[in-house]
Parts: structure tokens; sequence; C-alpha cells
């Protein structure tokens, strides 16, 4: 029973082998400071849809072509990922995998013009790539790509479904 005024937090410092660290968790006299050192970074964070802003007179442009045929063409530092990019901009690119090219629901067709400027795929992106449903000869997997001067201004379609294989799937 949790008494009210009482010390009822000091139960949930058990150690900290269940949380996957074999040291006790220290109990301290405040139950939010006991879990922000324990769950909480104070280190920079990097997640999807972050995007380093562009220094003056460095933009990059993209340009993402929609679902719908619509065109949006944002600004974007060197180094930012297509999916990072959609994903900040809040368009239908999910990402199911965290950009690790564990999937294909990033899956972009990239302008003719710009594919030849872009790095070869590696075997990871490629077996991906078989997955995508919609596969064209200038598919590509967002979060593979890297905004740099050499795809400046570069143009990617958005297909028009994407396939999310889980484990599920196989059995």
């Amino acid at each position: 029973m949790i008494r009210a005024g009482g010390m009822w937090w000091r139960k949930l410092c058990v150690p900290a082998r269940v949380v996957g660290v074999n040291r006790p968790v220290p109990k301290v006299g405040n139950p939010v400071s006991v879990f922000s050192q324990r769950f909480l970074s104070a280190g920079a964070i990097r997640f999807h849809g972050h995007l380093t802003k562009p220094k003056k007179g460095e933009e990059l442009h993209v340009t993402f072509i929609l679902k719908d045929g619509t065109q949006k063409t944002y600004e974007v530092a060197a180094g930012d990922s297509l999916l990072d990019i959609a994903q900040a901009h809040n368009l239908d690119m999910e990402g199911a995998c965290g950009g690790s090219c564990a999937c294909s629901t990033c899956h972009v067709i990239v302008d003719p013009d710009y594919y030849d400027a872009l790095e070869e795929p590696d075997d990871d992106e490629n077996d991906m790539l078989d997955l995508a449903y919609g596969l064209t000869e200038t598919s590509r997997l967002g979060c593979q790509i890297k905004m740099s001067k050499a795809i400046d201004g570069i143009r990617v379609a958005l297909p028009a479904m994407t396939r999310n294989v889980s484990n599920k799937d196989f059995d």
C-alpha cells in the first residue's frame, strides 16, 4: 500500500540489474532526481527528423514530389539524410527501422538527372530495395542518401505505397 506523504518511491529504487546495470540505483530524497539520474540523458540527442541548420551561403536544396503530385522544396545542410529531411517536414516517409537500412519504408525514386551523382548502393541497401513496392531503376532508400553539393537540387518522388516487411510476414 502506498502511504500518502511517505517514502513510497524508495520501493522503485530496486537494484539496477533489473534495468541492465549491475549496481544499485542511488536512493536520494527526491524521486524526480532518481528518475532523471537513471533514465534521462544530459547529452545531445539525435533523432529522426532532426536537421542541422544550414550555414548562410551553404544551403543545399531538395525537392520532394509527393504522392498527389505536389512538389515541396526545402533548404537543407550537407550531411542530412533524405529520411531526416522528410520527417522533419512531416512528409509521408516512415523510416520504420530508424534509418539503419533494415527496411524499405523510406524508398524514394530519384530523378534520373541526379541518380548518377549518387554513390552506388551497397549490398544491404540493394537487399532492402528488393522488398520495396514500386521499385524502379532509380530507386534508393532515403536513409542512405546524404545531402552534398554534388546532389544540390536533387528531386525525389515518394512512391504510391511502401511495404513494411516484418517477422510476422514469414510465419
